[in-house]
C-alpha cells in the first residue's frame, strides 16, 4: 500500500509539518517533470486515462477495460508513476488543470477527504445512487468515499485484513485455524516450540506498523476503535492499553519476526515454514501465487479472533477509489467508465486478476480462500471497519505510524507510545477541525 492506497511498499511517512517543510528539491523536480509528462493525459479516442502508482496492476486495468469497452465504448489506459512522492504531488498539482488524467486512483477515508477538500473532484453521488439501487455497493462504505455529504469516489477494490497460514505446517503440527483467542495462543505456543516464528510483523516501508495495532485494538473492542479513529476516544483508554500490552507480550515471547523483516518475503517464509502466520490484506493472495502456493492447498486464511468471546466480531476492510477530476479532458467518457466500473462482468475480470474480493458484493471471488472469507464475513455479520491508514486525518496517521514503528523497534514502551499518539491526536484533530471551519 502507498499513501494513495496501493497495497505495496512505501516510503516511511512524515508528519504534516515536517512533510511541508522537508520537500526536497529532487521531489519537487519529479513533480514538475510529472506535469511536463502530462501530455500523455491528452484525449485518445476510445480510451480514458487512469493515473495510478502501481504498474503491476496495469494489465489488470487493461483487461477490465476491455470489458468496460463493451459497455461504454471506452477502454482504460493506465498511466503509472512508480514514485510515491512524485505521484501524490503530480495528482495534487494537476488536479485542477488541463493536465489532469481522466480518472485518478486514490485512497478512501480521510485521504480522499483531504483531496476533495482542496477542490477539483467531480461529485459522484448520482453514480453511487445508481450502484446502490442495483445492490452493487455496500451502504457501510459510502462515508469512506464522501466529503461534506457528497460522494467523490467509487470503490476500486475491497480487501480484508486476515492471517494467512501454512496449511502443510498446521497439518504437520496437528493445528487448525483458530476460532477463539485461546486457540490462537495455543497455535503460537506450538509453532514457537517447533522453532517456527508464529507471526510476521514488520515496519519495513513504514505503513505496515499499523497492521498489528489496528488488529489488536479491534479485537479487544471494535466499537472503541470506531470512536478512537473518529477522535471521540483517547489512545490512553483501557482498550488501547490492553491491545498494546498484548502486542508487547507477543514480542517479548519471541512470537513475532524482527521489525526489519521485509513483508515482501512473507509468502516465501510461509511456504518455507519459517513463519506460521502472516497478517496482511487479502490482496497478498497474488504474492502467494507468485511463490507457487495454491489457495486452499498450500495456504489458508482466517480473521483474528476476538480477545473476549463477548466482543462483537469485526473485520478491517481496505478499499482504494477511482475519482474523476472535474477538468478531465475526457470527462464524459470517464463518467461512463466510472458508472460501469462495478458492473459484474467488469468486476469478474478485475477480481480474477487481483485474486481478491470485489467491491461489488454480488461478485464472489474465484480464489477459494478469499471466497470462504467472504462467506464468513456475511455469516458472522462482522462489523466492517475502515483501515487505520485512512481512518483519521492523514497527518495524525502518519505521525502515529512512525511512533508505532519506534515501538516495534524497542525504542519506546507501550505507555510512552500511546502517550505520544494521544498528544498528536489532540493537536491534529484540532488542526483538522480548524481547517474545516
Amino acid at each position: 500500500m502507498t499513501a494513495s492506497g496501493t497495497p505495496r511498499r512505501a516510503a516511511a511517512p512524515l508528519a504534516r509539518r515536517r512533510f511541508l517543510a522537508g520537500l526536497t528539491a529532487g521531489a519537487v523536480t519529479l513533480a514538475v517533470e510529472g506535469c511536463a509528462r502530462g501530455t500523455s493525459t491528452s484525449p485518445q479516442p476510445g480510451t480514458t486515462s487512469i493515473s495510478n502508482d502501481n504498474a503491476t496492476w496495469d494489465e489488470g486495468y487493461r483487461s477490465a477495460g476491455r470489458e468496460l469497452e463493451k459497455i461504454t465504448g471506452y477502454a482504460l489506459r493506465p498511466l503509472s508513476n512508480p514514485s510515491v512522492t512524485s505521484y501524490q504531488q503530480v495528482v495534487q498539482m494537476t488536479l485542477q488543470t488541463s493536465k489532469a488524467s481522466d480518472m485518478v486512483k486514490w485512497a478512501s477515508g480521510y485521504q480522499l477527504k483531504r483531496l476533495a477538500r482542496a477542490g477539483g473532484l467531480t461529485d459522484l453521488s448520482s453514480v453511487w445512487g445508481q450502484y446502490a439501487a442495483k445492490g452493487w455497493v455496500r451502504d457501510a462504505t459510502r462515508e469512506t468515499m464522501s466529503y461534506d455529504g457528497k460522494v467523490y469516489g467509487v470503490p476500486l477494490y475491497e480487501s480484508y485484513y486476515v492471517l494467512f497460514y501454512s496449511k502443510p505446517v498446521f497439518k504437520k503440527l496437528r493445528l487448525s485455524a483458530p476460532s477463539s483467542w485461546a486457540e490462537l495462543l495455543r497455535c503460537a505456543e506450538v509453532l514457537k516450540r517447533n522453532k517456527i516464528t508464529p507471526f510476521l510483523a514488520s515496519q519495513v516501508g513504514g505503513w505496515p506498523a499499523i497492521e498489528w495495532f489496528q488488529e489488536l485494538v479491534t479485537k479487544v473492542d471494535p466499537r472503541f476503535y470506531q470512536k478512537l479513529v473518529a477522535g471521540e476516544a483517547s489512545y490512553l483508554d483501557d482498550a488501547a492499553r490492553q491491545a498494546m500490552d498484548i502486542w508487547h507480550d507477543f514480542m517479548r515471547k519471541g512470537w513475532m519476526t524482527s521489525p526489519d523483516f521485509d513483508q515482501a518475503r512473507g509468502p516465501g517464509a510461509l511456504k518455507a515454514g519459517t513463519v506460521g502466520m502472516f497478517l496482511h490484506g487479502t490482496w497478498q493472495a497474488q504474492g502467494m501465487s507468485a511463490v507457487g502456493m495454491k489457495p486452499g492447498v498450500d495456504y489458508g486464511a482466517f480473521i483474528l479472533p476476538t480477545v473476549r468471546p463477548s466482543a462483537p466480531k469485526s473485520v478491517i476492510t481496505e478499499s482504494g477509489v477511482f475519482a474523476v477530476p472535474a477538468r478531465a479532458s475526457s470527462h464524459a467518457a470517464a463518467m461512463k467508465n466510472v458508472g460501469a466500473w462495478l458492473d459484474p462482468s467488469v468486476q469478474r475480470v478485475w477480481s480474477d486478476f487481483l485474486q481478491d474480493s470485489s467491491a461489488n458484493p454480488t461478485v464472489r471471488s474465484s480464489n477459494p480462500v478469499v471466497a470462504e472469507l467472504q462467506r464468513d464475513i456475511a455469516r458472522e455479520r462482522r462489523l466492517p471497519l475502515i483501515r487505520y491508514w485512512e481512518a483519521s486525518p492523514p497527518s495524525l496517521i502518519q505521525g502515529n505510524t512512525n511512533d508505532l514503528g519506534g515501538f516495534m523497534a524497542g525504542q519506546t514502551s507501550p505507555a510512552t507510545t500511546l502517550r505520544r499518539m494521544q498528544e498528536r491526536a489532540q493537536d491534529e484533530w484540532a488542526a483538522w477541525r480548524r481547517d474545516e471551519a
